[in-house]
């Protein structure tokens, strides 16, 4: 099988070998009730009330894809707000001021688990979501529709993007809980094999999961190339099974599941210690960054002090992101929150973030070329420009993945990635009508 080749980009694994290091407890943390796709979670908290590391503050929307939210820090409810800084959308989020004992919740225990049932409530009472980004909620994930069988789980040790090691770090600090993350996994779920897929520049993460995996039977780990979007779902489904997602399908239609790694270590700690996701790894660089690190911070703190705690900023900054350069989420100020799937926080001095001149398209074909998904990106673009709605679906707009490779490859520096995101939000808007 040829697998998808996709593209190069700079690593710039600058931190993958930066130990994490543990932030000071920030004064205040706001946290979020919504920070996985589906229905946020129902505060069960009140103002004034003391709360515990560990604690459960929001309560998982009953019936629906949702995840609970626990307490990073102790202290008191300060207030529960509707909005979101970043969407400006009316989202409840709880702001809790952090006390000087930052005391654990005397209720951690870990479950009992025994069958696949009891596995899957341990999974969604850890809070754990779609660590490298995504955001999904993860019991629901790993929770089989009747007459489904998985043959693949894989876990997405693959980390493509440049910048991010905080999967690396995973991988390598956490090597044990990844791997006992496996074992449950095999165990509850059953499929054939669970595969564990990383690239080639990650070393001593290959290492260190072959010893553990080498003599136990369907869990194994699978080296891939390092190339860019080779973490995207679909193309490492296609990469380490051979098997294409047809446009509409779920990835557990193809026999296959697609788990982040540090997202598997967080649930595997939870089931071992019964301490739910409460604080993450998150990489901190870029060129406006005066020491670029791994730190350990509590969900919830605000950006502007996981910065300084990396000695502030040696330039002046044009860009912050939340998540890589490439499928990261630029942000309007140092407020914002850290949420739980914020893998990265990169800064970029001015120079840096300057947007490129853009000029009209010269057929030359490269982003055909080279989309992972064999779509017409600059095709899709003129449609959408034309409002074309049925155009846009016989160009299979939705089947982009957003990986960006098309606007990055484009020497006319065409907003490829945007048009495209526009035009799938249009023709699945007017699909839904």
């Amino acid at each position: 099988m040829v697998g998808i080749k996709g593209i190069y980009v700079p690593h710039n694994k600058n931190t993958s070998g930066s130990t994490p290091t543990i932030i000071k407890t920030p004064n205040e943390v706001r946290i979020p009730m919504k920070m996985h796709a589906g229905a946020p979670a129902a505060p069960v908290v009140n103002i004034g009330r003391m709360v515990k590391i560990g604690e459960l503050i929001g309560d998982a929307f009953k019936g629906k894809v949702s995840a609970p939210v626990h307490a990073s820090v102790s202290g008191r409810v300060k207030s529960i707000d509707q909005f979101n800084p970043l969407t400006g959308e009316e989202e409840v989020s709880v702001v809790i001021t952090a006390d000087e004992n930052q005391t654990m919740f005397e209720g951690l225990t870990p479950p009992t688990v025994t069958n696949t049932q009891e596995f899957l409530s341990a999974v969604q009472d850890s809070g754990v979501v779609g660590l490298g980004g995504a955001g999904y909620p993860t019991a629901p994930k790993l929770t089989l529709r009747e007459g489904v069988n998985i043959d693949y789980i894989l876990v997405n040790g693959a980390e493509c993007e440049p910048y991010i090691t905080s999967d690396t770090r995973a991988m390598v600090d956490s090597t044990q809980d990844v791997f006992y993350g496996c074992l449950l996994m095999k165990k509850y779920i059953d499929p054939k094999q669970v595969i564990i897929c990383i690239e080639d520049n990650k070393p001593e993460a290959i290492t260190k999961l072959k010893e553990l995996t080498k003599t136990t039977d369907g869990i194994s780990v699978h080296v891939l190339p390092s190339s860019y979007p080779q973490g995207e779902r679909k193309v490492l489904v296609y990469n380490v099974t051979g098997r294409i997602v047809p446009e509409g399908a779920r990835l557990p239609d193809v026999g296959c599941i697609v788990l982040n790694c540090t997202t598997v270590a967080v649930f595997a700690h939870y089931i071992r210690t019964g301490m739910p996701l409460t604080h993450r790894v998150v990489t901190v660089d870029g060129s406006a960054v005066k020491n670029p690190q791994n730190v350990i911070a509590p969900i919830g703190t605000p950006i502007h002090h996981i910065f300084e705690h990396c000695g502030g900023f040696k330039d002046e900054v044009g860009k912050i992101i939340m998540g890589g350069p490439m499928m990261g989420t630029a942000v309007p100020n140092t407020d914002m929150p850290l949420l739980k799937y914020n893998n990265a926080l990169l800064a970029f001095n001015k120079r840096d973030s300057k947007p490129p001149m853009e000029v009209p398209c010269i057929k030359c074909g490269r982003c055909i070329e080279n989309c992972p998904m064999k779509l017409m990106p600059s095709h899709i673009e003129d449609a959408y420009e034309r409002d074309d709605i049925q155009m846009l679906t016989k160009l299979k707009v939705g089947m982009c993945v957003e990986c960006g490779c098309c606007a990055y490859l484009c020497p006319s520096k065409r907003p490829l990635a945007q048009a495209i995101k526009l035009a799938s939000n249009m023709e699945w808007e007017a699909r839904r009508k």
